[in-house]
């Protein structure tokens, strides 16, 4: 089903049915779950009867990943459990990715990433982690991050089969935007505070509402910027981009818009370390003629915001709160990270005590001095003090082995793009762990071989 949309000619009609999509799952979520499960029952029967080679159905396999994953974002904001249950990504992922290693598996470095993981399943110094959830909750983001490295690693495709990568994602998070925007109430009856706003994130979680509208304002900024066929019309395609911003910034969650922007500006930043020949023989596009608008056009977003939040929006990104501004409270960084700073020491804290074999997985909020029964936000930190030494060299191959394979890129946009996508997954585990789609999916994005050629 997915391949009917992602090789048609009409992406405007399919971006539109994704946009409906999220409307109408806000009165009823029978819809969405019927859109679900029809898809990926007809999408997995086809990509295993499809004829050709095993590099082919790889690929295919690589689009239901990337699909399902990501629209299971739109699942959890409209509360479709336990019909479609919540993070039921996390589980398709790891059933997709495991059956993608089984056609083929070149990522070898990812099976010694997850063996690292499993010495902390057997561990438990707080006696207080029970039944399966707090494994799946802390255990399955990472593991299917190793596994993504596994089954992306060196997968061939053409341009044209990696922009469909990247639309079946910009189609989902489509669907959470029109969600979110029209679940919104009326801006007047909204008490803008200093903190992530509930209201404006479509009633969900606006961590991980921000992480997908950040994403997905990074991907049509590509889309627009590349002039890769989105809607058929420069503006509109603009357009789309204006309204990613405009409602991630709504929420008032900084980490998802932060991670958007940055991936657009290294983008910019590897395009313009390009030489004149490099330019001209790629056909590249030209980085100040759309650096400037998109600027243009992200301030246009930001300003609209403030307005409407009274000026708040640009007191939330300078990193005030009510105790700031009042005088009782110093601004730290523990303040700007929004008490991420606080957890991140206890974690080290922990992990200073147990450092070998760390604590055990789901154990370290448990053990925390001064932040107890908080979840960690920063995997790094949650990796150190539940994994010990076995999550330190989790991290430093999570951080080495993609750098290693996209400076051997030699497509100046294909490499600028991978860069982006591995910096915004590696970011997000800093204010999101990897409670998301979002880590595991770039992670693997990031590591496939673009087959490219040069335009004519």
């Amino acid at each position: 089903m997915i391949f009917k949309f992602t090789y048609s000619r009409y992406r405007l009609a399919w971006l539109t049915f994704h946009l409906v999509v999220g409307v109408i799952s806000i009165y009823t979520p029978y819809v969405l779950i019927g859109w679900f499960y029809v898809a990926f029952v007809n999408s997995i029967i086809a990509t295993m009867r499809k004829s050709g080679d095993t590099d082919n159905r790889r690929a295919d396999l690589a689009l239901m990943i990337a699909y399902f994953a990501s629209l299971e974002l739109v699942a959890r904001m409209a509360k479709t459990s336990p019909w479609v249950p919540y993070e039921l990504s996390k589980y398709l992922m790891f059933g997709m990715l495991l059956l993608g290693t089984s056609l083929s598996a070149r990522g070898r470095l990812g099976w010694l990433m997850a063996l690292l993981l499993l010495p902390a399943v057997f561990i438990d110094l707080s006696g207080l982690v029970t039944g399966y959830q707090p494994i799946v909750f802390n255990l399955l983001g990472p593991v299917n991050t190793a596994l993504a490295i596994v089954f992306f690693s060196r997968l061939p495709m053409d341009t044209e089969h990696f922009q469909r990568l990247l639309l079946v994602v910009l189609f989902a998070m489509a669907a959470a935007l029109s969600f979110t925007f029209f679940n919104t109430p009326d801006y007047d009856s909204i008490e803008f505070s200093l903190a992530a706003n509930f209201d404006t994130a479509g009633g969900f979680g606006s961590n991980q509402v921000s992480t997908g509208l950040g994403l997905g304002m990074f991907l049509s900024f590509l889309f627009w910027f590349n002039r890769w066929p989105l809607t058929g019309y420069r503006l509109l395609d603009g357009f789309l981009m204006f309204g990613f911003a405009f409602q991630g910034l709504l929420t008032f969650s900084r980490g998802g818009m932060i991670g958007g922007a940055l991936g657009i500006l290294i983008v910019l930043f590897v395009i313009s370390l390009a030489s004149t020949q490099q330019r001209k023989k790629l056909r590249l596009p030209s980085v100040g003629k759309y650096a400037i608008p998109a600027i243009i056009l992200s301030g246009f977003a930001f300003n609209a915001v403030n307005t409407i939040t009274g000026g708040m929006l640009l007191l939330r990104y300078q990193g005030e709160t009510q105790g700031t501004l009042a005088g009782h409270r110093e601004k730290t960084i523990n303040v700007l990270t929004t008490n991420r700073y606080d957890i991140f020491i206890a974690d080290l804290d922990v992990w200073s005590q147990n450092p070998v074999f760390g604590v055990g997985v789901g154990a370290s909020r448990f053990l925390r001095e001064k932040v107890e029964y908080v979840v960690a936000h920063v995997e790094l930190s949650r990796l150190l003090s539940e994994h010990g030494l076995g999550g330190l060299l989790y991290f430093i191959l999570l951080c080495t082995y993609p750098v290693y394979t996209i400076n051997r890129v030699q497509h100046t946009l294909i490499r600028g793009i991978q860069w982006a996508l591995f910096i915004i997954a590696i970011y997000t585990t800093f204010h999101a762990a990897m409670r998301t789609f979002t880590t595991p999916l770039l992670i693997g994005i990031s590591l496939v071989s673009v087959l490219t050629t040069a335009k004519k």
